[in-house]
């Protein structure tokens, strides 16, 4: 099933790279349209689309070329095309899959068929969504392609992705994302970039990626878009073959696999990255995660925003480590997300926030104030009214634009209007180091955040009164109902 999933995106791929090859070379004609001749030779120029982050593509790799193969050739004419992609375009290297087509042996037909129903594909359309990562998702949630958690396959939905983007504001400079995946969060990061009417081309991806498909996957999603791209020459472990080693990112952004068991390994006991805050537990990658996030983040102002299970926020065998992190001031904010936002887990997940940099001062035209020592808690977990596809939690945008304003009020400046103490019942709490330690570390916003006990304010006597009284009305009709029916079947002649 894997090979089928690979088959769909690289032909997808294709499609998108013609459709992009088609647009540029018509744009040129268009540009240059009162100059014919210089026209025609700009067209064959690949410069012209490299420019733009097009791929400048031979006839024999343009969809429109084809799709035009009987079905018998279809399969040999696809591999084709890839492996003369791969020869020809050195940012596709390892990206993809070689002689997917005829080792993948679809019926002739069943191949045109599918190749036929991904023409019909709207271009304008593909530029509004991560396709590759919705085609992936779908992937997983019918099939279960490689869901186990243990592989670190989880698609990170569009919203939670817009969410860490409109917290963290990744404007320019260093994107990192230590387990990329198929690329999603970097395209919605680019998307959120151009929505903010910055210049995406002010941004370079970082990222890595453990499982060889899906890393083909990420250099397709990329490549496709023209966003230009570092994810090292292969698949590798994060932990044990860190492709960038040394580098500091302005930015992180990630998803790691929940819980993921099977990732230590006897070189990683003296690793740097544990230095000052202790080893992470080889049975759990959770605080290896995070240790690796803060020593990637510049040591001047970089900001993190990545998923984890809620387990971490208290686990008993990484209290030091999370001791350390808050007493050395590297978290800033800690939210907790509804269930059921992920195609792969219904559990409820958690949205760390941490920033090297907590003191006052300007940052993206706002002017933060002193937040060092001081922690911000938010409870979303019943923000899950929004239901999509039938099953699934999903935010609005209004939704996101309240958490951000709940996030850039904590951080700004306090005036005399607004009170010391920030909280608000069910929702958040800000809290400072004193009050966190006297909870024991505990980074769970339901030990800081008020709920109301609504049973406490109930009144049992009157509510018993209440439910007592509607019973027996509720008797008495039915009697009455009862004795109504009996009377209609003697009328018809019945004995009852």
């Amino acid at each position: 099933m894997t090979d089928k999933r690979d088959l769909l995106l690289t032909l997808i791929f294709l499609k998108f790279i013609g459709d992009r090859f088609l647009a540029r070379k018509a744009a040129i004609l268009e540009e240059f349209s009162d100059n014919p001749e210089f026209s025609k030779l700009a067209v064959g120029k690949a410069s012209f689309y490299e420019q733009e982050g097009v791929f400048f593509l031979p006839e024999a790799c343009l969809w429109s070329e084809l799709v035009k193969r009987e079905a018998g050739g279809m399969a040999i004419a696809f591999d084709t095309a890839i492996a003369l992609l791969e020869q020809n375009e050195e940012s596709l290297r390892n990206a993809l899959p070689q002689q997917i087509f005829t080792k993948t042996a679809l019926e002739p037909a069943v191949l045109k068929s599918v190749v036929d129903d991904i023409s019909r594909i709207d271009p304008v359309k593909f530029t509004g969504k991560d396709l590759f990562g919705r085609v992936y998702e779908y992937f997983l949630q019918a099939f279960s392609i490689n869901a186990d958690k243990e592989e670190g396959e989880f698609y990170t939905p569009h919203s939670i992705v817009e969410l860490i983007a409109s917290l963290i504001e990744p404007f320019g400079g260093t994107i990192y994302d230590p387990c990329c995946g198929s690329g999603g969060m970097f395209v919605q990061s680019t998307k959120f970039i151009e929505a903010h009417g910055r210049d995406p081309l002010n941004v370079t991806v970082y990222g890595q990626e453990s499982e060889p498909s899906t890393f083909r996957l990420a250099k397709m999603n990329l490549a496709v878009r023209g966003i230009s791209y570092h994810l090292g020459d292969k698949a590798a472990s994060t932990f044990t073959s860190d492709h960038h080693k040394g580098r500091q990112m302005d930015y992180i952004m990630a998803n790691p696999p929940f819980n993921l068991k099977k990732y230590w390994s006897p070189q990683l006991d003296d690793d740097p990255r544990w230095a000052n805050y202790g080893i992470p537990p080889e049975s759990n990658a959770n605080y290896a995660w995070i240790l690796h996030i803060l020593s990637k983040m510049n040591t001047r102002q970089g900001v993190a925003g990545f998923l984890l299970a809620n387990g971490a926020l208290d686990d008993s065998d990484t209290l030091e480590i999370r001791r350390k992190l808050l007493e050395n001031d590297k978290v800033e904010a800690i939210i907790v997300l509804p269930r059921n936002m992920f195609y792969s887990t219904d559990i409820s997940v958690t949205l760390w926030i941490l920033n090297n940099n907590k003191k006052s001062g300007e940052w993206h035209g706002r002017q933060l104030r002193n937040r060092e020592h001081e922690f911000l808690f938010i409870d979303l977990r019943m923000w899950n009214s929004h239901i999509y596809e039938k099953k699934y939690v999903e935010f609005l945008p209004e939704q996101i634009a309240e958490v951000c304003r709940i996030y850039h009020e904590w951080q700004t400046l306090r005036t005399p209007e607004r009170p010391v103490s920030f909280a608000q019942p069910e929702l958040y709490y800000s809290a400072g180091l004193q009050e966190v330690a006297g909870k024991n570390w505990c980074l769970a916003p339901s030990r800081y955040i008020e709920f109301v006990d609504r049973d406490q304010s109930l009144d049992f006597e009157a509510a018993l009164q209440e439910i007592g009284s509607q019973t027996s009305d509720l008797l008495k009709r039915q009697s009455d109902n009862q004795q109504k029916l009996i009377a209609a079947f003697k009328t018809l002649g019945y004995d009852i």
